[in-house]
């Protein structure tokens, strides 16, 4: 694969309606290439965007590659094989979340600091070469500029740490389950996993912007299906503004300990390709 780009986004259902970067409007996006796939050791990969922001190369995909008759284990693959392969080195995803914090509201947003797995899928790997230490999981130099871009472009409430828990959907969760969680997460999503694991295998940057779309159920009240449809419709270019901002402000090379935190597996007998 002849490509070399050092930043990706991760387009979740934030940036969806908004044919990311094109409805942000802005004069610094270029898009140099469209509907680019690749072949992966796990299948085709999900349609790329490649554009640059002022002079910055960037690739983009929709919903974390999630499609029809492609396990959501194998479009991470895919998405981050073809991202080791470009050699990207900061990755900022994005999404709309629900809430177990029953502080929380719609339109909130939130820049979380670690997570909490609750899916199934934590055997999502590319070679198991290493061993991923998942302290500061979340980068703290991706996750401050992604807050200062934040608070440039919002005026609404901006929470700048908190927990993602991760469940596996594709429903929403049940009363009991977002009971369970409260106290132990904040928001409540399906992507941050095994996204944040598979970055770090890669030796990548990760950090997410989440935008809260609805409460958890059993909390506050029940949400509406047209307040979800107005916000995902509403509000996406203003979130896409926050990541093109994000990227201009963000050096490729950090001074973080990201990299420093994947180290060669110590079972060479059985991961030794």
């Amino acid at each position: 694969m002849d490509l070399h780009v050092e930043y990706a986004v991760i387009g979740g259902s934030g940036t969806l309606s908004s044919n990311f970067p094109l409805g942000a409007e802005d004069p610094g996006v270029i898009l140099i290439d469209d509907d680019l796939q690749f072949a992966t050791p796990y299948g085709l990969s999900p349609v790329f965007r490649l554009f640059s922001v002022d002079d910055k190369l960037v690739l983009t995909c929709k919903m974390h590659g999630w499609r029809s008759g492609v396990s959501r284990a194998d479009a991470s693959r895919q998405i981050f094989w073809v991202f080791r392969k470009a050699g990207v080195k900061r990755i900022i995803s994005e999404g709309g979340v629900g809430t177990a914090n029953h502080l929380l509201d719609p339109r909130d947003f939130v820049i979380p600091d670690d997570y909490l797995d609750l899916s199934v899928r934590k055997d999502v790997e590319l070679d198991g070469k290493y061993l991923l230490i998942m302290r500061d999981a979340l980068c703290s130099e991706v996750r401050n500029t992604l807050v200062k871009a934040t608070q440039k472009n919002y005026n609404g409430r901006i929470f700048t740490r908190g927990i993602y828990a991760n469940t596996d959907g594709r429903h929403f969760e049940s009363p009991a389950e977002v009971a369970m969680m409260k106290g132990h997460a904040d928001i409540i999503g399906q992507s941050i996993c095994p996204e944040v694991y598979l970055a770090r295998e890669i030796g990548a940057c990760y950090a997410g912007l989440y935008f809260v779309v609805n409460y958890g159920e059993g909390l506050v009240k029940e949400w509406s299906h047209q307040d979800l449809k107005d916000i995902f419709y509403d509000d996406a270019p203003m979130v896409s503004r926050i990541i093109l901002e994000t990227i201009r402000n963000l050096s490729a090379e950090g001074k973080c300990s990201c990299r420093d935190l994947r180290k060669e597996t110590l079972l060479k007998g059985i991961y030794n390709k």
